[in-house]
């Protein structure tokens, strides 16, 4: 086991290692200037704008920038914001935060959801609930998330005037203790319910393919001649070997869900990642922007490392394929 997860870790360091590359060269080409965010519109004194330079490094080749921030990156310093004038690392992670505390519920509960859903549906292929199932996760998959955000807010916040529209918590009472808990669960529903509903479609879909074909498999009929009850069979047999492929989109999705979530907290006002991405785009704040670029590659990074071990564990055959071989 240990064997697998030192393979597995050698090729994350360089994978992260060309991320912090890639990411550091893509935002020096696109057009703009910090120092718009840094001087403002009104016109400025050369030497103040040659000063303001210098001061965080912009006045360097990029080879040169690039050395540097390879460096800091190195040692654990990921620069200081233009735009927020504070450290980058302790900016990004107090808004990853609040990006998880949306995104891990919410696809915990999608990933539960969606496998109940397409176990019931593969268990009755062909009739009217496997019909209603694969009708409505094509429906969930096919809708862009940001519209439909978009329209729970009209019905749930404008019309009916259930939930909040937007935010986090309720700026009007300034809520604290229990009571600013209860603000920020209640604040989570329509966001969490957007990217929930996207994800069961997703899992359902990959679920009930996975799911048929481990039925179809000659061990299910033998299991079942032996005289196991579908139930047996199901937690028995079918989900551990069905179980892969899901385990795999779930992870795979984890990092797309990273991106879902500039949509869906542009759509909210939600203050997580998505949202200071998009924030520092307009200030062109490189420091953050490297720094979401960085964090966000080492979640994955991690979630792909945490699926792989998971693969270890559900299937024996990759452990056995990392043992050491005695002569």
């Amino acid at each position: 086991m240990w064997r697998y997860l030192l393979a597995r870790l050698a090729w994350a360091l360089p994978i992260v290692a060309t991320i912090v590359v890639i990411s550091f060269l893509i935002i020096r080409i696109v057009p703009g200037d910090p120092l718009q965010a840094l001087v403002g519109d009104f016109p400025a004194p050369p030497d103040y704008i040659a000063q303001v330079r210098h001061q965080f490094g912009l006045d360097a080749a990029i080879p040169v920038q690039l050395w540097r921030y390879a460096a800091a990156v190195a040692h654990g310093n990921l620069g200081f914001s233009f735009a927020n004038r504070q450290p980058v690392l302790e900016l990004v992670l107090a808004r990853a935060r609040l990006t998880l505390l949306l995104m891990v519920p919410a696809l915990t509960i999608a990933s539960m959801l969606g496998v109940v859903m397409a176990v019931s549906a593969a268990m009755r292929a062909g009739s009217a609930l496997d019909a209603g199932i694969t009708a409505l996760s094509l429906f969930g998959y096919s809708v862009p998330i940001f519209w439909l955000g978009q329209l729970m807010v009209m019905l749930f916040a404008v019309r009916l005037g259930w939930l909040p529209a937007a935010g986090m918590i309720s700026l009007r009472t300034s809520p604290s203790g229990w009571a600013a808990l209860a603000s920020v669960l209640w604040h989570m529903v329509l966001p969490a319910l957007s990217i929930t509903i996207y994800y069961v479609a997703v899992v359902a879909r990959i679920a009930r393919a996975s799911v048929l074909a481990v039925l179809s498999e000659d061990f299910i009929l033998t299991a079942l001649a032996k005289g196991l009850s579908h139930r047996e069979v199901v937690w028995r047999h079918v989900l551990p070997n069905a179980i892969i492929p899901v385990v795999t989109v779930i992870g795979y999705h984890f990092a797309y869900s990273l991106t879902g979530a500039i949509l869906v907290e542009t759509v909210f006002a939600w203050p997580g990642l998505g949202n200071l991405f998009i924030v520092s785009i307009t200030n062109r704040d490189y420091p953050v922007l490297q720094g979401i670029l960085l964090v966000s590659a080492f979640m994955v990074v991690l979630v792909n490392l945490a699926t792989d071990l998971l693969y270890a564990f559900l299937d024996p055959r990759i452990r056995r394929g990392y043992a050491p071989r005695h002569a």
